[in-house]
C-alpha cells in the first residue's frame, strides 16, 4: 500500500466537480481522501505544487503498445513509461498486436503482463471479428467478462455492415463502445496521404475524405438502429465532423475523438516525403483541419486522444508510400494542446483536462478523470511555463517516429500519480515530519 501523500498549495482542476481553484489534494490507501485547503500535512510525504495545475490523471483511449508480437517497435514496459513522462495515468489498449486480442486469453496475458512491468493502468480493448478479419464476431461476451473496456477492429473499419450491425447489438448489451476506424479501402485506393493539390505535388497517391466519411454516415446509422454506443476513433475530415454533429442532434450515442497531430498539422506538413508524418488517416487540408478545431471546441468531438503508433527507426527510414503508417504522441500531447490550444485561448484549462481525462474515461466506463473522495489516485501535475524543445532521442518510446521533432512547445507534466504511487517525478518530496 502506498504512503499517504499530500500535494499542497497547487492550482486544482477537476472538470468532474467543476473544481479550479488553489487547494491541496490528500491521498490515502492509493485514492483520493480530500481536496480542501489547509489540510495537515503529519506524518505524510508533501509534495509542494505552488504555482503548478494539479488534475485529474489523463487517459489516453487509443494507444498501440504492440505486446504482444511487434515488441521491437513498443512493449508495455516502454509504452507505459511513455505514458507517464505524458501526464497519463491510463492508457487503452488496441487490439491490432500479434496474436490480436480477440479472445480472452491474450486479455489475461496483456492485463498481467502491465501488472508486473507497467508504470500506468493499461485497459485492453477487444476485437469485434476474430482475427480482426471482418468475418466472423469475436465472443463478446467473454472478452466483456474478461475485462475488456471497448471494442474495435483499429487498423480497419468492419467492412461488412451485416456482421457490424451483429456486433454492434451484442455490444449494446454489455454496454460496451464499438470504436471504428471509419476507412472504405475501396475509395482509399492504397493511396498514401491525403488527396489534393499537394498529393499531386509530390505524385502520390491520395486518400479521399470520402474513405472516412462514407463509413462514418453507415456507422451512424447502424448505430441510430441498434442503439449502440459508436465512437468514431481519429476523425479527420470536416464531412465527418458534420456527420456526427447531425446524428447526435437526433439522439444517436456517438461520440468522437481527434488526434493532437490532426488539430495541429497539414498535409503539406508531410514536407519532402517526411514518413514521421504519414498517418492514417492522413493529415488533411487546411478546411479539414480548421473543422477539427471547431468542432473539439464546441463539443462535437468529445476526446483527444494519440493514436500512439510506434515503428521502429528501420521501417521508417524507406521510400515514403514504402513507409508504414503511424506515428507516437503519448509524451508530446499536452505540450501541443497546451501550447496550441489552450494558450492561444481556443480551449479552457479546465475543458482541455476535460478531453484528455474526465471524457475518455467516461466512454471507456473507466475509474478516474476525477478527483472526487474515494475516486483512484491518479494525478498528473503540470508546469504551464515549463519551457521545452521535443528531442525524439530523449523520448521514453522504444520508437522515435514522432511528428513534433524540434517543436518548442509551453506547459509540460513534471509529476504523474498512479494509485497514490509517484511514477514520474520532476519535483522534490519531503518526507514525512
Amino acid at each position: 500500500m502506498p504512503a499517504d501523500l499530500l500535494i499542497r498549495g497547487g492550482r486544482i482542476v477537476d472538470p468532474s466537480q467543476d473544481i479550479d481553484a488553489v487547494a491541496d489534494v490528500l491521498i490515502v490507501g492509493g485514492k483520493i481522501a480530500a481536496v480542501g485547503q489547509g489540510l495537515p500535512p503529519a506524518d505524510r510525504r508533501v509534495l509542494e505544487a505552488a504555482g503548478m495545475i494539479v488534475a485529474p490523471g489523463l487517459v489516453d483511449m487509443h494507444v498501440h503498445l504492440r505486446d504482444p508480437g511487434e515488441t521491437h517497435k513498443e512493449d508495455l514496459a516502454t509504452g507505459t513509461a511513455a505514458a507517464v513522462r505524458g501526464g497519463f495515468t491510463a492508457v487503452a489498449c488496441m487490439p491490432n498486436t500479434t496474436p490480436p486480442i480477440d479472445h480472452p486469453t491474450v486479455v489475461e496475458y496483456v492485463r498481467a503482463r502491465a501488472a508486473v512491468v507497467g508504470r500506468c493502468r493499461v485497459h485492453p480493448i477487444g476485437a469485434i471479428t476474430k482475427g480482426r478479419e471482418g468475418r466472423e464476431l469475436a465472443p463478446i461476451g467473454t472478452l466483456a467478462a474478461s475485462g475488456v473496456v471497448g471494442l474495435s477492429d483499429d487498423g480497419a473499419a468492419v467492412h461488412d455492415a451485416g456482421v457490424l450491425r451483429r456486433a454492434m447489438t451484442y455490444a449494446a448489451m454489455f454496454d460496451l463502445a464499438v470504436i471504428e476506424h471509419c476507412e472504405d479501402p475501396a475509395l482509399s485506393d492504397s493511396g498514401v496521404m491525403h488527396a489534393g493539390a499537394y498529393s499531386s505535388v509530390l505524385g502520390l497517391r491520395g486518400i479521399p475524405w470520402t474513405s472516412e466519411a462514407t463509413v462514418v454516415a453507415r456507422d451512424l446509422l447502424l448505430a441510430e438502429e441498434t442503439g449502440a454506443r459508436l465512437h468514431v476513433a481519429h476523425v479527420s475530415t470536416a464531412r465527418s465532423v458534420r456527420l456526427i454533429r447531425e446524428a447526435r442532434s437526433r439522439g444517436v450515442r456517438v461520440t468522437a475523438e481527434v488526434t493532437p497531430h490532426h488539430l495541429v498539422l497539414r498535409d503539406t506538413d508531410v514536407g519532402d516525403f517526411d514518413a514521421d508524418r504519414k498517418m492514417n488517416p492522413p493529415l488533411r487540408g487546411e478546411t479539414d483541419r480548421s473543422a477539427l478545431g471547431e468542432a473539439l471546441a464546441d463539443g462535437t468531438i468529445d476526446a483527444i486522444a494519440t493514436d500512439h503508433a510506434p515503428h521502429a527507426i528501420e521501417e521508417k527510414m524507406v521510400e515514403y508510400d514504402q513507409a508504414p503508417f503511424g506515428v507516437i504522441g503519448l509524451e508530446t500531447a499536452l505540450g501541443v494542446v497546451l501550447t496550441h490550444f489552450v494558450q492561444p485561448g481556443v480551449l479552457s484549462l479546465r475543458e482541455a483536462i476535460r478531453r484528455m481525462s474526465t471524457t475518455p474515461a467516461a466512454i471507456l466506463g473507466l475509474p478516474g478523470g476525477s478527483l472526487a473522495s474515494g475516486a483512484p489516485g491518479d494525478i498528473v501535475i503540470i508546469d504551464p511555463e515549463r519551457r521545452w524543445t521535443v528531442r525524439r532521442a530523449e523520448l521514453a518510446s522504444r520508437s522515435k517516429n514522432t511528428p513534433f521533432d524540434g517543436w518548442a512547445l509551453q506547459g509540460r507534466a513534471v509529476v504523474t500519480i498512479v494509485g497514490g504511487e509517484i511514477r514520474h517525478n520532476e519535483l522534490a518530496v519531503e518526507a514525512p515530519a
